[in-house]
């Protein structure tokens, strides 16, 4: 168990756990942002067009209308909003554009900061296990004295 919240401490220091969170939070905030816009500036501009409402409107198609007896007149709509629909795929679109945009940019720091890294400590190079065979150029291990492969007398 001590290994089990040492290895949680870990990871929530490292930051994966703040990370998530903040990406939690901005992405709501975000959203609510990105619909605002579509809402208030987008369909407003769409309503601009003559004999359209707004997006939401613009796209609609009724189905049915039902008119009470009696002189009154409800009316009762069952349609299907093509412009509402348009509006959300907008929505998600400046969305992820946005998300991708970050990630990149984010991979991008990773990537510098890794290279940073590892030019100040450079990898030691490791001795060579395998060495090619002049004959038939198959890999073979380095202490071989006769190639497996076509079975050559190896000198080197």
């Amino acid at each position: 168990m001590k290994k089990f919240i040492s290895e949680f401490k870990e990871f929530a220091i490292k930051g994966n756990m703040i990370d998530m969170a903040i990406g939690v939070i901005i992405g709501g905030a975000f959203t609510a942002l990105v619909t605002a816009f579509t809402t208030n500036l987008v369909n407003p501009l769409i309503a601009l067009i003559p004999g359209a409402d707004g997006l939401d409107e613009a796209l609609k198609i009724v189905l049915k209308e039902a008119v009470v007896e009696g002189g009154e007149v409800v009316k009762e709509e069952v349609a299907i909003k093509f412009g509402a629909f348009i509006s959300a795929i907008i929505t998600f679109l400046i969305l992820a554009l946005v998300v991708f945009c970050i990630v990149k940019a984010i991979n991008k720091a990773r990537a510098a900061e890794e290279a940073r890294k590892l030019a100040a400590n450079p990898p030691e190079e490791e001795e060579p296990t395998t060495k090619i065979c002049p004959f038939c150029k198959s890999e073979i291990p380095i202490e071989a004295t006769r190639c497996p492969h076509c079975t050559s007398q190896l000198t080197e």
